[in-house]
């Protein structure tokens, strides 16, 4: 190919607005067939039919392409764990369940940016906006995790949010980068994964004192009323 034709490309790729797109899906490609490491700004360039230098409009480099990618994939990460969440509804318990169920889920379908977001190696904490979205995923983990110290029962010494939050979150995901990834790095496992993290987090929830199956303490019930509309003592 020419230079001039391989010009042309990329200047109509950005003048017609989707050039920024056009490099985010390469690079995903090249994400889900090499790993993150696994090419180059110019590979990017290459996959997206653009010449190497016109990267350059919309990245500093290599590094900001991978944050961009990751940033986009917390993003969808937090929506997807907080629609599992939904506040706590119906009840903590099962509401918390379909957190893990969720988190696996994403590392099983959208294993490319699950590479970009936990194993990229880009620092996230020298971009605020990837930080941000890596904290909100977090929080929702950590909001689920209050729920359930909440419910300690009485007695039992009650464990410190934060910490729960991060001992369940080391769960998950390793459970989710062995066992339940989309690509060539998932291994075998002879139970379901979602089984394995169930049962891990029970093994968990009792070792802090939690009772088996722990779940929201129930309202009493309403003692019949009296002839006058009254509760009864």
């Amino acid at each position: 190919m020419s230079w001039r034709k391989e010009q042309s490309r990329a200047e109509r790729g950005y003048h017609h607005g989707n050039l920024k797109e056009a490099l985010l899906q390469a690079a995903l490609g090249l994400i889900a067939e090499k790993g993150p490491g696994g090419f180059t700004f110019a590979d990017a360039a290459r996959m997206a039919g653009v010449s190497p230098a016109a990267p350059y409009r919309h990245f500093r480099d290599r590094d900001e392409l991978l944050s961009s990618i990751a940033q986009r994939g917390f993003e969808q990460f937090e929506a997807e764990l907080a629609a599992a969440w939904d506040d706590g509804r119906p009840d903590t318990t099962s509401a918390f369940q379909r957190v893990g169920k969720a988190y696996l889920a994403f590392a099983r379908r959208e294993p490319a940016y699950y590479s970009a977001m936990f194993e990229s190696g880009v620092p996230i904490d020298r971009n605020p906006l990837l930080m941000a979205a890596s904290e909100r995923a977090f929080n929702v983990i950590r909001a689920a995790a209050e729920r359930l110290v909440a419910l300690t029962p009485p007695g039992v010494p009650r464990p410190p949010a934060l910490m729960m939050a991060l001992h369940i979150w080391s769960m998950a995901h390793g459970i989710a980068s062995l066992f339940s990834r989309g690509d060539g790095a998932r291994r075998k496992l002879p139970m379901a994964p979602e089984e394995l993290l169930e049962a891990g987090v029970l093994i968990y929830l009792r070792g802090l004192g939690f009772p088996a199956g722990s779940s929201e303490p129930k309202a009493p019930e309403p003692k019949p009323a009296g002839p006058w509309g009254t509760p009864r003592p």
